[in-house]
């Protein structure tokens, strides 16, 4: 049960950063017993891996404060995000054995190479749906603050990212909490981007009516 709130904390997490989970995983795996990875996972805490991703998440975070260039990394992160929350939530369900989470009749079944690939796709589908509200989302903030707000909300996205990734890891039953609340917030915000679309097609129209309002019946 906790492996598999600790998988579904990290593809969270990977949806608004990809390289924070796996980075804390990788480091957690390496220095301490907290993180036993699967056979299979257990590159995570190469040095190579962790010195890798370490420069990427560098390059991430600064790409991700700047208005316009942060739209174009979204678009690139439509594929690395997504197989970032599937290795996430593979190696986290790696973390016990997998009869115990599946039953004994369908363990052998499930796996392929000791790769749980039921988790793995169930990450990649949850991290690919935060994703995509995080993408849908800066474009309208950024023309709502000019720009002004991009670094903000970056930043505070790997917060979250971060504080998501040492609760599924630390205390993974608190993702029976945050996990729902993330998903509010992402109901809030589609919802939020679909009415700011919408108020700018009627101004774009000029008015409710398509005609600015006006009344275009001739005298009375």
């Amino acid at each position: 049960m906790f492996a598999i709130l600790t998988g579904l904390g990290l593809a969270s997490a990977s949806g608004l950063n990809a390289y924070v989970p796996l980075l804390l995983v990788g480091l957690i795996a390496r220095f301490t017993e907290l993180i036993p990875l699967g056979p299979s996972w257990t590159w995570l805490e190469h040095p190579i891996t962790l010195i890798s991703l370490t420069v990427l998440l560098v390059v991430e975070f600064a790409a991700d404060k700047i208005p316009a260039l942060d739209s174009l990394n979204d678009v690139v992160q439509t594929v690395i995000r997504p197989s970032a929350g599937g290795i996430t939530f593979g190696a986290g369900a790696s973390t016990v054995e997998l009869a115990e989470i599946t039953g004994e009749a369908s363990g052998a079944a499930s796996t392929s190479g000791g790769v749980a690939w039921g988790a793995v796709i169930a990450g990649a589908l949850i991290a690919l749906a935060f994703h995509l509200v995080k993408a849908l989302a800066r474009p309208v903030m950024n023309a709502m603050s000019f720009g002004v707000a991009a670094p903000l909300v970056s930043f505070l996205e790997d917060v979250v990212s971060f504080l998501t990734s040492v609760m599924a890891i630390l205390l993974p039953v608190l993702i029976l909490i945050v996990f729902p609340l993330m998903v509010l917030f992402s109901v809030w915000v589609v919802r939020r981007r679909r009415r700011i679309r919408e108020e700018r097609r009627m101004a774009a129209q000029g008015g409710p009516d398509g005609y600015g309002g006006h009344d275009l019946g001739g005298p009375a």
